[in-house]
């Protein structure tokens, strides 16, 4: 019986079929599952104020509110914390969940046919009742490696990680996203992403998650963001999010403040991790 590929070398195909012959440079961004490599620019900063809904199996896991704020720190270098308040069905428990920290380092520039390449590792830490269904229990991370390409008014993105999680039934794993998106008419841009995970509990299932959504600008500093998607391999889930987005800068050439419309680098949306 001839063997099927994997979903996760499938989409590192689609990423070199995607990334060949591409060649301008533009933004990106979500709100989806998948990430991109463009930090937020050296003085900058962005504020979120989302929530999101992962519902499947007989239980929900809902975040509303949660923050997040992300820095400029240096050039190509982007420091980054959510902090989510959460609710889990069956459970009926509402609280902190788990603190989300990380760093997105630029490795390279876009340029020609050469796509903008960079890393994002996180670390979940575990201010959340794992007991209650808002927490892992222990400290997990993620290591993955994104990659960007654009050209005119389209963005393609995505890449594969590796997930580390020691929690009480729980194993590491393998993750691997692609997304491609664009913008319209107006202050419209909408995307559609596919995003693939190999089981993240022992003896559970991989998972694979098609979804769609975008962001429309309200105004030169505010945006707001939406997403839905659903599982079409594993147990059966219906992923949401829904967001506010804001965004400054400071203009370094005289020290003053310098306002900047809202870009398309918005962080992956889901907190959840699927």
């Amino acid at each position: 019986m001839k063997r099927q590929p994997s979903p996760l070398l499938t989409l590192a195909l689609l990423c070199c079929v995607c990334l060949c012959g591409l060649p301008a440079a533009a933004t990106a961004g979500p709100p989806f599952l998948t990430d991109d490599p463009e930090p937020v620019p050296f003085l900058h900063y962005e504020m979120y104020v989302f929530s999101t809904v992962d519902r499947g199996a007989g239980t929900t896991f809902a975040q509303l509110p949660a923050f997040e704020f992300n820095v400029g720190a240096a050039p190509n270098l982007q420091l980054h914390v959510v902090v989510p308040s959460g609710y889990a069905d069956p459970h009926g428990a509402y609280g902190i969940g788990d603190v989300e920290l990380g760093v997105k380092y630029r490795l390279i520039e876009e340029g020609g046919r050469r796509p903008q390449v960079g890393v994002f590792p996180m670390i979940e830490l575990p201010t959340g009742n794992g007991h209650a269904g808002r927490g892992n229990g222990t400290v997990r991370a993620r290591f993955p490696v994104w990659l960007q390409k654009s050209i005119g008014p389209w963005v393609t993105y995505g890449g594969v990680g590796y997930e580390v999680n020691h929690a009480p039934g729980m194993k590491d794993s393998r993750f691997a996203g692609w997304l491609i998106q664009r913008k319209l008419t107006g202050p419209l841009t909408l995307g559609a992403e596919t995003y693939h995970s190999e089981a993240q509990e022992q003896g559970g299932r991989p998972s694979t998650f098609v979804d769609a959504g975008g962001y429309f600008n309200v105004g030169d500093h505010l945006s707001l963001l939406f997403m839905a998607g659903h599982t079409v391999e594993g147990v059966q889930r219906t992923i949401g999010y829904v967001g506010l987005y804001y965004k400054w800068g400071r203009d370094r050439s005289d020290g003053g403040p310098a306002w900047s419309a809202p870009s398309h680098d918005l962080h992956a949306g889901m907190r959840t991790w699927s």
